[in-house]
């Protein structure tokens, strides 16, 4: 973080401060974990039902920490003391924001694949100039702050994801962090229960671009008619970024490459088109491939420059479409970090265009928030995993049952399904199933599905294979 005293951050966040010196400075991390903290740094503690983090503040100080941002005054450790340290992390971040005028702000927001399109154009930016951006998917009113508490004088790219689960969140995450260039993706049927439709989500999705101002610049996805509607809802100027005709940052001639990668030619504004060969998985990287690449030329960037940035992307954030061969031939897909409709679709796509002639096995999780929508999408998921001809399909808890609902509804389906408890009795089918060559999906929502494809990578079921 940028220099400030005690004194100041009090004034910014209007809290006091107790048993400090006002003129001593914060110029290191801020941090809401004490193991984190370093030399210079701030500690904010939050006082949860179960751990009151002020207790860490006397360790967190003893560690080099300048003060603590926190809820009530701590014996003998200088604190700054507000009522909603949150809230007061938010007014400290977007005071320091507006201390570094010659930052870029870029925002994304999608209902599925926004960590992953941070990433691409974080690390094409990255290649232009010092960048920082969300951890992860850091992505709400703690990681924001967060994020852009790590930005400094020579930063010049923030990149942040933002997440919404309701009408105004997006609106209140820009208020800390006001972008100049605002990315959305796609409107899907993901957090639905919080939404209560997709227009519900559509609303909320907009309000990424309802907040810039003229100079600011929306790239939006031309290939999805929600979020292409939404140029009706900015005062920015509007860069169209797809496959179809009318896009202003476009791909053509799309083929399929190895291991499910595909190469495209990029057309931009007043450019020679080039040839890119994406190093990640899945059709639906094209498109996240080419709002990145609209934010780059927007950066100035150069086109070969770009191309050449998105065919090295290898190690953008674990378990999303991360492609891995064990030392048994058998090939792993972990895009194991989170689950709905859209991101089912596109990872069953990416298990069959990775897997070509070889046997297919899905092991999919629960799909969490989607409400009345849920039986409806896992049947979906399900319907989908046959048609595309999936040979072997393991759902993993009840919760996930209507996804074989949904592929026993396809009467033309060859492959066969199986319902399993949990994560250990899929680990456990594997390992007594799996042949060498096959490819395996593993994909589900924030409830360890993750350790199925731990258990994958770390060798576990090896020797087992008939």
């Amino acid at each position: 973080m940028i220099a400030l005293s005690l004194g100041e951050i009090a004034g910014i966040v209007g809290g006091a401060l107790h048993g400090g010196d006002p003129a001593a400075i914060v110029d290191g991390p801020v941090e809401y974990d004490s193991r984190k903290v370093g030399p210079g740094g701030l500690f904010v503690a939050f006082a949860g039902a179960k751990v009151d983090a002020h207790e860490f503040a006397p360790k967190a100080m003893a560690d080099g920490a300048a003060g603590v941002l926190g809820s009530r005054p701590v014996p003998g450790v200088p604190t700054i003391v507000v009522e909603d340290p949150r809230h007061a992390l938010g007014l400290l971040a977007r005071a320091v924001l507006d201390r570094l005028p010659r930052l870029t702000v870029v925002a994304i927001t999608g209902s599925s694949g926004k960590t992953s399109t941070k990433d691409l154009i974080a690390r094409l930016l990255a290649t232009h100039g010092e960048t920082v951006a969300t951890n992860g998917s850091e992505n709400n009113e703690l990681g924001t702050p967060y994020t852009v508490l790590k930005a400094g004088e020579r930063t010049r790219f923030l990149v942040l994801e933002m997440g919404a689960r309701g009408i105004g969140h997006l609106r209140y995450l820009c208020e800390i962090a006001p972008p100049d260039v605002s990315v959305v993706l796609n409107v899907g049927v993901a957090h639905i229960a919080e939404f209560g439709s997709v227009e519900g989500i559509a609303q909320a999705k907009g309000e990424l671009v309802e907040v810039l101002g003229p100079d600011g610049v929306a790239v939006l996805n031309a290939d999805d008619e929600r979020v292409s509607a939404m140029a009706a809802r900015t005062r920015a100027r509007v860069v169209p970024a797809g496959e179809a005709a009318g896009a202003e940052v476009r791909a053509t001639d799309v083929v399929a490459l190895d291991r499910g990668r595909f190469g495209f030619t990029l057309h931009l504004p007043g450019a020679e088109p080039v040839p890119v060969c994406l190093d990640v998985a899945g059709r639906h990287s094209v498109g996240n491939a080419l709002l990145a690449a609209a934010v780059a030329a927007h950066a100035g960037m150069d086109p070969a420059a770009i191309a050449a940035g998105l065919g090295d992307l290898a190690g953008l954030s674990t378990r999303r479409m991360d492609v891995f061969d064990r030392a048994d031939d058998v090939t792993v897909i972990d895009d194991s970090y989170n689950a709905n409709p859209a991101s089912m679709e596109a990872a069953l796509r990416a298990l069959v265009a990775v897997a070509g002639g070889r046997r297919k096995i899905a092991v999919l999780g629960f799909m969490a928030e989607l409400g009345e929508y849920e039986r409806a999408g896992h049947e979906e998921v399900g319907r989908l995993a046959a048609e595309l001809g999936v040979d072997r399909l393991v759902a993993v808890s009840e919760q996930a049952a209507p996804i074989l609902d949904g592929a026993a509804a396809v009467a033309s389906w060859g492959g066969d399904s199986v319902l399993v408890t949990d994560q250990e009795a899929a680990v456990a089918l594997l390992r007594a199933e799996l042949l060498p060559r096959d490819v395996v999906l593993v994909k589900g929502s924030r409830y360890r599905t993750w350790e199925v494809a731990d258990a994958l990578r770390s060798g576990d079921l090896e020797g087992a294979l008939k």
